[in-house]
């Protein structure tokens, strides 16, 4: 027999916007259990982006100051290199915020920050290594959930719960509802190579007649990505690694003398890109944010803002009902009216970079840039438009739930 339990409201997922929903909630006063499958947070390959939006949350929260001595890396500008020509792109220093700055910084040391923070609220559980393998009905309405445990299978009953379990959300499968999936034709190998003090500075990428090699700054090492058609990680196996190594090198050629450290197809990650969104986030008893709601591509490294984005919004739109019991249906569409629309535009603004900068014509000159990187080249005040666009984004959210 399954040990049971209840609370106000359970959290599927660890994630950024599971921890953030489970600390926000907590600190309004209301019940909450976070279950995370894994029994840490360390996985690579993850986003690491920490948006200005996201550090301002933490300066309303009152944890900026102790959030930023944690290790990470400040960008203020992102710098792209196209066709051989390097271009500035985005200029974070006239954002209206604290921090006038992206950081990179490992999601787990994100994770581990916060969810210390939200275990000092009474009313906040994070379990780990608890997988979420199905729900539990009453009728038509979610009642809680059932999860898979070390010590064997847990029911866990609650007036609300959140899916915030990912892109290959189990709680979305379960719950049946209907997903719109947009085409992305690409796909991207995640590797490391190693950094050296001389290397050139935090760009946002290496574009190349309808090619792309991004390089993150992770401090003693460059996280890189390798934009790959879709479908198409089987032929580049076929070609071998040093074909492989030879085409991150006509993107990077200060990473000629260490690129052999990709010496095992085992060290190369595959990322099956996703551009998808649910029709409704939402039945009676259950709520989808982040990625279990809308997948996103990794341009412009936004899907970790917006899902905790839609975490806000969640604690501010339901903390003081969910309190006190259970919410309606009309108080759960309210959560995807209010982010369906940043979420649909930043979408659509993925699809078209996918579309016209990715994958893009390769007829031109090789050393021609394209009209819109000529004009951020041109106008300065112009990289303030997809600074802000990746920094804050579309109607950005503020802390409004009380703390208690």
């Amino acid at each position: 027999m399954s040990e049971k339990l209840q609370t106000r409201c359970v959290i599927a997922g660890g994630g950024p916007a599971g921890i953030m929903a489970g600390y926000l909630l907590a600190r309004a006063g209301v019940p909450v259990i976070v279950l995370e499958k894994h029994a840490d947070f360390f996985r690579d390959f993850r986003g690491d982006t920490i948006h200005p939006s996201t550090l301002e949350l933490m300066y309303e929260l009152g944890l900026l100051e102790e959030f930023l001595k944690q290790p990470h890396q400040e960008v203020r500008e992102l710098r792209a290199v196209v066709n051989g020509q390097a271009v500035p792109i985005g200029d974070f220093t006239k954002l209206p915020t604290h921090c006038k700055f992206l950081a990179f910084m490992p999601q787990w040391d994100f994770l581990n920050f916060l969810s210390v923070r939200a275990k000092e609220f009474g009313s906040f559980q994070l379990l780990m290594h608890h997988e979420v393998v199905d729900l539990m009905f009453d009728q038509q309405r979610v009642t809680g959930v059932r999860a898979k445990t070390p010590d064997g299978e847990i029911e866990i009953g609650a007036d609300l719960v959140i899916a915030a379990d990912g892109r290959h959300s189990t709680v979305q499968a379960r719950a049946g509802l209907e997903r719109q999936e947009f085409g992305v034709a690409i796909d991207v190998l995640w590797t490391r190579i190693s950094k050296k003090e001389n290397d050139p500075q935090q760009t946002l990428g290496f574009f190349q007649q309808g090619k792309l090699l991004v390089l993150l700054d992770r401090g003693d090492y460059w996280q890189c990505g390798f934009v790959i058609p879709k479908g198409g990680f089987d032929d580049i196996k076929a070609r071998g690694l040093q074909q492989l190594q030879n085409e991150i090198v006509s993107f990077a050629g200060f990473l000629r003398d260490r690129v052999a450290e990709l010496d095992d197809w085992s060290k190369i990650k595959l990322l099956t890109v996703q551009i998808n969104r649910l029709r409704h986030w939402y039945r009676d008893g259950l709520l989808c944010i982040g990625d279990s709601a809308h997948a996103m591509s990794p341009a412009g490294g936004v899907g970790i803002n917006l899902a905790i984005q839609d975490a806000v919004a969640t604690a501010n739109l339901l903390a003081e009902k969910l309190r006190t019991g259970p919410v309606s249906l009309d108080d759960l569409h309210s959560v995807q009216a209010r982010r369906e629309w940043p979420t649909r535009l930043i979408q659509a603004m993925q699809v078209f970079v996918h579309r016209h900068v990715v994958t893009g014509s390769t007829s031109q000159r090789k050393d021609s840039l394209p009209l819109v990187v000529r004009l951020l080249k041109w106008f300065p005040v112009l990289r303030q438009l997809p600074a802000r666009f990746i920094g804050i984004g579309p109607r950005p959210e503020h802390i409004c739930s009380r703390g208690r």
